[in-house]
């Protein structure tokens, strides 16, 4: 089964406090995705950066130092634009979540923001569990920080043999 896995495509990486231009016009070719995958009666998994109200005291608060998608906000919550009905939507407290193996991966697909940390992180664990499933990442469908860092990104996935279409 092929699977789509829509990376924090959350307000606050669109639009909100974190958001950029870039994440802004990959909206509508994010919600063309999962539209395809819906049509085809594919598995949807949505994840959504996940942090609460003592963020500026975690690690990661004290390096990016910036509140963002805390439980519970408006800024937390994927974007309205995405059909997320009937799909999965996991919490995850850090850049990759850890869990994955408990889930079966013959083909996968990502999406989603920011491709120079979730998604990466995201795609390195996956292919790590998986080394025999295909995996890729569409790059019209994901944003960086910068589009510099986007770039790297998606060099550095290509190089541990990930598909960057």
């Amino acid at each position: 089964m092929k699977t789509l896995i829509v990376i924090d495509m959350q307000n606050d990486f669109i639009d909100g406090s974190l958001g950029t231009n870039e994440a802004q016009a990959i909206v509508c070719n994010v919600a063309d995705k999962i539209r395809q995958y819906k049509n085809n009666n594919d598995r949807i998994i949505f994840t959504r950066d996940t942090h609460f109200d003592n963020y500026l005291d975690t690690p990661e608060g004290k390096k990016l130092p910036v509140v963002h998608c805390v439980k519970g906000t408006f800024g937390w919550q994927i974007s309205d634009k995405l059909d997320t009905a009937e799909c999965e939507i996991i919490d995850k407290p850090s850049f990759g979540y850890t869990d994955w193996e408990k889930y079966d991966f013959d083909e996968i697909e990502i999406v989603g923001l920011c491709t120079d940390i979730c998604v990466v992180s995201n795609a390195l664990i996956l292919k790590a569990l998986f080394p025999n499933a295909s995996i890729s990442v569409d790059s019209g469908c994901c944003a960086g920080v910068t589009p510099e860092s986007h770039s790297a990104a998606l060099t550095t996935m290509k190089m541990c043999q990930i598909d960057v279409i």
